[in-house]
């Protein structure tokens, strides 16, 4: 397309000019722009060999003396590689070709301009300039040189080159050696000379080759805009040349022989051999027998067979030490080298003999001993006398000791025997000798050869009889025993059994028990059995006490002992009746609540210690009630008022006497009865006042009273005390004069001395409550004669006064005590009315007498009197 394109150009300009023929035309021209210029005709270019293919190089800059415009163009000679283009408009030339100077230094070029009539061609040569980009290369590889072993350190043996096709820098060399420091040679850096290092041979013996790499490198240079060094390496082998400077060497070393009872004589024993030194030109090799024969053996002087030349019947000796010298002879048989060896050969016996052992009276296999368990570790059995023997000699002679049996117990010494050694066994493990787990122990002494094929071997028993030793200690079958027994169990019963056993035999193991401890003085134990049992006296009482622990001891005879403890419970029975409360026998009853009473039981267990209540008797009958399991006393539902009590009973007091019966859960079970006296009233008459309310209260414990009066007293006392040491203390501040004289207190002529009063208060009609206990106390109004109210002597706090005296309770003298039977006992009451057998109106009676009463019913309060 460029091509016709650039024709059709030129044709139009053809035409234009022939239009204007008849003017004068002059021929179109280049600028010469020198030769630094990048446009201009192009002249001494210089281009570099790595410039990139694509690159912008030079530009053809040319004009037209008419103004006409141009077009370039850049051709080649025929058969010539293009390797730039050009714009034909612009003349812009670019690189199409790889540059390489080592093939072509110079391109020639023809650069021509037109005008469209006349055409202006002009050759130049464009230079292409080096870059680094050739590596050296080494010449006349490859490089092998064979070295006599003698050649003297220092010394020239080979000169490698090297050449870079790069000019300058680029193109110099500079050889090296890699591995330098473990090398044996050195090579100069510009020459390329190789030599042996100072100081250092070659030893064909050591080393027969070597090889040695050689490094060349150029001197460096820019290859596309970086510095750039290249480097080639080479191997350089070098074969060391042997030479006679070695003895001959024996191999296989060292030589052994065997010369047995059945060698046929003049066999052949062995074979030495040796080499010359100097393997690499080696010389002939010659054997003889130096010394040690005796006359008995003989060599090949060629092959170096040792031969025997004697009967081994006539051998004298066991081992022989054949001294043998090898000489080095050169082809004019001269002897340049020697070297000696020594061959050990060893007159062995035929092993046609075992082991056999032998006891104080010649050949044995059997052995017995007895011992007691547990000898020290390391003692020698000296009781077994044996000796072991193998009657061939040497190798065949040899044999090891094993003794076969319960392993670690013994080691047999020596365990390695040559000919014949005595025998000896020494406890190694002490602990398993032991006569619990073997009374007679069985071992296998075992003697086999150790070299020999056929292996023979022999072996012997042995048999060990132990006896005990007091060597365990008794052992309980448990560590502790608990044991039950109930209370009520005679003196000498049997509680529990603590058995030990103890592993030795005989005296050893006989075993005495005893007991000790806190707990123990019930008990005693049978000395042999370990039975523990109760002391005849013994009584146990399982609410005094129910726990007992103590410990058994079981002892040998010589004293060795172990312990267990023993824990006994003593089991309850029910062997106690319930009992009443002292305070019981009297009770004042509010209705509409209820009335306690309280039994106790002193067994020590459930169910023998829970109690249950009941009503016996009770007149009437149809007025109380009580609850089986808290003993609680209380009215009949239908009972709301004293008016329904009175009108269906006699008795207008509303005092009963109720017999109550404690039964405790135990199998048997027993009982016991009591009786109460009730006073009902109702709880509109306590309203009247807290003193009138707590003195009825009280009424029934009289010592409740006495308690809280004996309270009231020691506060007061409490109170004086404080006061009256205030005023000490206020009186001993004072700044005033005390009076010599005694003061004399005088008693006011209306004193009364301090009383205190107390009574027990009844209701009355008028009064409507109780009356409360009171405490008068009049001081005496204490006058100072001197009226400065100072006295001479400090006053002593007062002394607190002492409670009166408890009320006493006055028994009627007429009442007689009386017994009352229950199933399993009977209690004694103090006092029973005699009313309790009087007759009473029946319920429904007593139900229309209230309804009746109701209506005439006239101050309740002031027609009852309450005791």
């Amino acid at each position: 397309m460029k091509y016709v394109w650039h024709f059709t150009t030129s044709s139009l300009l053809s035409l234009l000019h022939i239009c204007v023929a008849a003017q004068t035309n002059y021929a179109p021209y280049f600028y010469d722009n020198g030769p630094t210029s990048t446009n201009g005709n192009m002249a001494l270019l210089s281009l570099s060999e790595d410039t990139p293919v694509g690159t912008y190089i030079y530009t053809l800059n040319g004009t037209d003396p008419e103004g006409y415009p141009v077009i370039y163009d850049l051709t080649f000679e025929p058969g010539s590689k293009r390797y730039f283009s050009i714009d034909p408009i612009h003349g812009n030339v670019t690189v199409i070709e790889e540059l390489d100077r080592e093939k072509q230094d110079e391109i020639d070029a023809i650069v021509s301009i037109s005008d469209g009539i006349n055409k202006v061609s002009e050759r130049v040569r464009v230079l292409v300039t080096d870059a680094n980009d050739e590596s050296p290369e080494f010449l006349n590889t490859p490089y092998i040189v064979r070295v006599a072993e003698d050649t003297p350190s220092g010394s020239s043996i080979l000169q490698v080159e090297a050449i870079d096709r790069d000019t300058g820098s680029g193109g110099s060399i500079t050889y090296l050696v890699q591995d330098s420091h473990s090398a044996k040679f050195t090579l100069d850096r510009h020459s390329g000379v190789l030599r042996i290092k100072a100081g250092v041979s070659l030893d064909f013996e050591k080393s027969r080759t070597h090889f040695v790499t050689v490094l060349a490198k150029d001197g460096g240079g820019k290859l596309r805009g970086k510095y750039q060094v290249f480097t080639s390496t080479t191997t350089v082998t070098i074969n060391v040349e042997d030479i006679q400077d070695s003895p001959p060497v024996f191999v296989g070393t060292p030589y052994y022989g065997y010369v047995y009872e059945d060698t046929i004589l003049g066999s052949e024993i062995l074979s030495v051999v040796a080499f010359d030194g100097d393997r690499g030109n080696p010389n002939t090799i010659q054997y003889s027998l130096f010394d040690g024969s005796d006359g008995a053996f003989d060599i090949n002087n060629a092959t170096g067979a040792v031969t025997v030349i004697k009967n081994p019947n006539e051998l004298k000796k066991e081992v022989y030490e054949l001294k043998i010298q090898v000489s080095e002879l050169t082809p004019a048989g001269e002897i340049v080298g020697q070297a000696f060896t020594v061959v050990t050969i060893r007159v062995v016996d035929l092993n046609n003999h075992p082991p056999t052992f032998y006891g104080e009276n010649g050949p044995q296999n059997r052995f017995e001993l007895t011992m007691y368990e547990h000898p020290p570790e390391g003692e020698i059995l000296r009781g077994l006398k044996i000796t072991v023997n193998d009657s061939d000699q040497g190798a065949n002679a040899k044999f090891n000791l094993r003794l076969v049996g319960p392993g670690g117990m013994f080691r047999v010494v020596p365990q390695t025997v040559l000919n014949e050694a005595q025998v000896t066994i020494i406890v190694e493990n002490s602990a398993g000798i032991d006569y619990e787990k073997f009374h007679l122990l069985t071992f296998k002494l075992l003697a086999i050869e150790v070299n020999t094929p056929e292996k023979f071997s022999s072996t012997a028993d042995i048999t060990i009889n132990l006896l005990d030793i007091n060597d365990n200690v008794p052992r309980f079958s448990s560590e502790y025993y608990v044991a039950r027994i109930p209370e009520n169990s005679p003196g000498g019963s049997n509680v529990v059994a603590a058995t030990a056993t103890d592993l030795d035999s005989g005296l050893w193991g006989e075993i005495k028990y005893s007991i000790y401890g806190a707990g123990s003085d019930p008990f005693l134990i049978h000395p042999s059995t370990g039975i523990i049992y109760t002391q005849p006296w013994a009584i146990l009482d399982a609410e005094e006490n129910s726990k007992y622990n103590f410990f058994v001891k079981a002892e040998d005879t010589e004293g060795k002992y172990s312990l267990a403890e023993v824990f006994v419970t003593v089991l309850d029975i029910n062997d106690h009746c319930p009992e009443f409360n002292e305070n019981i026998q009297e009770r004042t009853m509010v209705i509409g609540s209820p009335v306690k009473i309280e039994a106790t039981d002193q067994d020590a267990e459930e169910p023998n210690n829970i109690v249950n209540y009941a009503i016996m008797q009770a007149d009437p009958d149809n007025v109380f009630e009580i609850n089986q399991s808290t003993g609680e006393i209380k009215l009949k539902p239908y009972i709301r008022s004293l008016d329904v009590i009175q009108n269906i009973t006699r008795n207008k007091n509303c005092r009963w006497s109720v017999v109550v019966q404690a039964k405790d859960r135990g199998s048997p079970s027993f009982s016991t009865t009591a009786v109460v006296k009730i006073d009902v009233t109702e709880e509109t008459l306590l309203h009247k006042g807290p003193v009138a309310a707590f003195l009825m209260q009280s009424k029934d414990n009289p010592m409740k009273a006495l308690g809280v009066l004996a309270g009231v007293m020691a506060i007061m006392v409490v109170i004086t005390i404080l006061i009256s040491t205030a005023m000490f203390w206020r009186n001993k501040k004072s700044n005033k004069v005390l009076p010599m004289r005694r003061i004399i207190r005088r008693r006011r002529p209306d004193h009364h001395p301090s009383t205190i009063r107390t009574e027990w208060l009844k209701f009355k009609k008028s009064m409507g409550s109780a009356e409360k206990f009171t405490m008068q106390d009049v001081e005496a109004d204490l006058q100072n004669e001197n009226g400065n109210n100072n006295s001479q002597f400090t006053p002593l706090p007062p002394n607190a006064p002492s409670p009166p005296p408890p009320p006493r309770l006055i028994h009627k003298a007429s009442k007689k005590e009386w017994r009352l039977p229950t199933v399993s006992g009977t209690l004694t009451p103090r006092i029973i009315d005699e009313q309790m057998k009087e007759r009473v109106p029946s319920a429904s009676a007593a139900l229309v007498s209230e309804l009746k009463l109701m209506l005439e019913k006239k101050n309740v309060g002031s027609s009852i009197s309450f005791y």
